[in-house]
């Protein structure tokens, strides 16, 4: 088994870029480190204590109290509570001397401010890590020089210092000598075994604040002489404002004022309801700019396209067409999916207040950086003008990684030079947002000697091919001749990132695909797996992005705890295993068949490998929420278009899975010492094809379009090749 290496070597140099310094070339300001003694108890309202200010990172009370600020987004992926852990880790002080607080968008002094892609702890781990540990050894460092001893004869645990002898120094009696210091080059970092914050469970830092509604999400934000702001857009994507009436909108009591940007008309008022109310108020004329668009067109659209022969090739291993020629049999199947919008229960809000001097901006988004950029740019600002504060997220799943309400409170607050907040209605969310496209996937694989010899998937996708990403992903390098290619089709219909992007729908697809395939073979649907996986292990392809090694380990640990294959009676099993977000998931769905003769999911196993887990309990939020929402959409979830709008735009038509639906969701992961990879998106991809092949195997029907609930007990409308 790999060991994660327990010492870094850093230039002087690369490590005040990437570990925000104080003045004068030290790692942290360390006068915040006074009073940081053994003795310093917890307290308990730190509310009213006095903070100073040390760094990006951490300030401290004179107390001893330390708060950590969180640089990236909180999203409701726990990064908020993990990412200080880490830090807190190889300071070594205790965790319940830690207050979190959300960071605000500093280029300067953190790295990837991004809550996007699962890679949050990833790309932070290591960095995150040195600041701490750098500190710590720096301190350490001052202490040994005061004895007179050999820093390698001293430690530092909980905030103190000891050396051979037994006497003790808090880190606040040599934050002098510390801060004359050079910068340490080569510091330990502790081993795995050793940690005593990471590894455990610590509770949600807002949890609080949440359950006892603190004010911190987007919608909570309010400022002095702020207007809300809801905005009316073009009623179909194609349309054109010509021009509008506003005249009943400015008789609702409460609006004052409505302004035209582009195509869209804003109504500003004291309250969001007389905003609401006037944005409804308001008329207009509109023309088409271009063809209204169906879900019917979009069917015929995709169909030609993978009936057709224009594609670009993501990867060709081998020869595919001769593989299928020389083959017994070929099996071709198509799998589809609708446009899916990202509902998250905090619909879309943001704060701008443009000034002459500063652009102030404070909201739930997912990319601070390049939303600051875009609004400097279109305001035809220097972007060090722009200060972003980031708050907690209701919800975001992709859709909040686009900045495009953003862009408009902050284009709204200049043409009416006062401080704005707009805010989206639920179908102002569904109508005008950003969706995942819709995907036809054709997948056909050749049978020679009872063995797969080809396989080649072609992708059809509205506007922003999925696959084309990641062609290297399994069965990549399993299969000898091995082709991907995809093709796209140029809508008006804003597309996107939707949690999981790439892979929420195509591990649906394969995963069913090879369920049908070991069924042909005869083989059980685990097994034709791990022996598949034989033929990537070891691989010198440096293409390939997974592990055969770890994805072999997850597939295992699921069948072991699911007791894959020994059910008892009744109990449906279903498999499935996927590699995203750089991380190892392997799930097994359980079904069973109600009075009523309808399927009804039951329980999921799922094993992961992320690496080294920071905190177990939200680790296990994260696989669970996951799993859910990938059950969810695939089973219920529909959404299209009707001349150019979309067919529903509210929860009373768009379905969602509901608390009596949700399955209990075991979650176990495979424990290696390795570095942390993805966790808030890597759970979702494996769950619908898991569910499917359970309910393929407690009724008989093959699902191969989605949502399931719209097909259960009927044929499939499959496309046929």
């Amino acid at each position: 088994m790999e060991t994660q290496n327990t010492t870094f070597t850093f230039s002087r140099r690369n490590f005040l870029r990437t570990t925000a310094l104080a003045s004068g070339g030290m790692l942290i300001g360390f006068n915040l480190f006074t009073a940081c003694k053994s003795e310093v108890e917890m307290p308990i309202d730190i509310a009213n204590l006095n903070f100073n200010d040390f760094n990006a990172f951490i300030k401290i009370a004179d107390n001893g109290m330390v708060t950590i600020f969180s640089p990236n987004p909180e999203i409701g992926q726990g990064v908020k509570t993990s990412m200080p852990m880490i830090i807190a880790e190889e300071l070594d002080v205790p965790w319940k001397h830690v207050h979190v607080a959300q960071g605000i968008l500093d280029n300067k002094n953190y790295q990837r401010q991004v809550a996007g892609g699962s890679q949050s702890i990833r790309f932070g781990w290591d960095a995150l890590r040195q600041t701490g540990a750098t500190a710590r050894q720096m301190l350490v460092n001052a202490a040994a020089a005061r004895w007179g001893v050999d820093a390698s004869t001293c430690n530092a645990s909980e905030g103190v210092i000891t050396n051979a002898n037994g006497e003790t120094l808090g880190y606040g009696d040599v934050v002098k000598e510390a801060a004359v210091l050079e910068v340490p080059e080569n510091v330990a970092l502790k081993d795995p075994k050793d940690y005593k914050i990471i590894g455990t469970d610590a509770v949600n830092v807002d949890i609080d604040q949440i359950v006892t509604g603190k004010p911190l999400f987007g919608l909570d934000y309010k400022a002095e002489g702020m207007k809300y702001a809801v905005v009316m857009r073009p009623p179909a994507f194609g349309k054109k404002l010509v021009s509008y009436d506003d005249s009943a909108a400015k008789a609702v009591n409460g609006v004052e004022e409505v302004v035209r940007f582009g195509d869209k008309v804003a109504v500003l008022a004291s309250n969001t309801w007389a905003a609401i109310k006037g944005k409804n108020a308001l008329t207009a004329e509109w023309e088409d700019d271009s063809e209204m668009e169906s879900t019917e067109d979009h069917d015929r659209i995709l169909v030609d396209i993978l009936d057709g022969n224009k594609f670009d090739e993501r990867r060709n291993d081998g020869n595919v067409d001769v593989a299928f020629a020389n083959a017994d049999k070929v099996i071709e199947r198509t799998y589809d999916s609708p446009f899916l919008p990202h509902n998250c229960m905090e619909p879309m809000n943001f704060y701008a207040d443009v000034k002459p001097d500063k652009i102030h901006l404070v909201g739930p988004i997912q990319t601070p950086s390049g939303t600051a950029r875009r609004v400097a740019e279109m305001l035809e600002r220097d972007e060090e003008e722009v200060y972003l504060e980031m708050t907690r997220m209701g919800g975001g799943f992709g859709r909040r990684l686009y900045g495009d309400f953003v862009m408009e409170a902050a284009e709204i607050s200049k043409l009416a030079k006062k401080p704005v907040k707009v805010v989206y209605t639920r179908e102002d969310d569904m109508a005008a947002g950003i969706y995942r496209p819709a995907i036809k996937y054709r997948i056909a694989a050749s049978i020679k000697d009872g063995k797969i010899t080809g396989y080649h998937l072609k992708e059809a996708a509205i506007n922003r091919n999925m696959y084309g990403l990641i062609p290297h992903f399994f069965p990549a390098g399993c299969i000898e001749n091995y082709r991907v290619d995809t093709a796209n089709y140029q809508s008006n219909i804003t597309v996107g990132a939707w949690r999981a992007p790439y892979t929420n729908f195509l591990a649906f697809a394969e995963q069913s695909f090879f369920d049908e395939l070991a069924a042909e073979l005869g083989q059980d649907p685990v097994q034709l797996r791990i022996d598949l996986l034989q033929n990537v292990k070891g691989s010198t392809d440096e293409r390939i992005e997974y592990s055969g090694e770890r994805m072999e380990a997850v597939i295992k640990l699921a069948a072991e705890k699911s007791n894959w294959g020994n059910a008892p009676d009744g109990v449906h099993q279903g498999f499935a295993a996927y590699y995203s977000h750089n991380t190892h998931v392997a799930e097994v769905a359980e079904v069973e068949m109600d009075s009523y003769g309808s399927p009804v999911i039951k329980k999921v196993i799922v094993a992961v490998d992320c690496g080294i887990v920071v905190n177990p309990t939200g680790a296990k939020n994260q696989i669970e929420g996951g799993v859910l929402d990938g059950i969810g959409h695939a089973m219920y979830s529909d959404f299209g278009f009707a001349n150019g709008s979309p067919t529903t735009t509210n929860f009373d038509k768009y379905r969602l899975i509901r608390m009596t639906e949700t399955p209990q969701v075991e979650t176990y992961f495979v424990e290696n010492g390795l570095s942390p990879t993805g966790l808030g998106e890597p759970g979702l991809p494996p769950a619908g094809g898991a569910v499917a092949n359970a309910i393929k195997a407690a009724t008989g029907q093959r699902l191969t379009q989605q949502p399931f609930v719209k097909y259960l007990g009927k044929e499939n409308k499959e496309v046929q090749g």
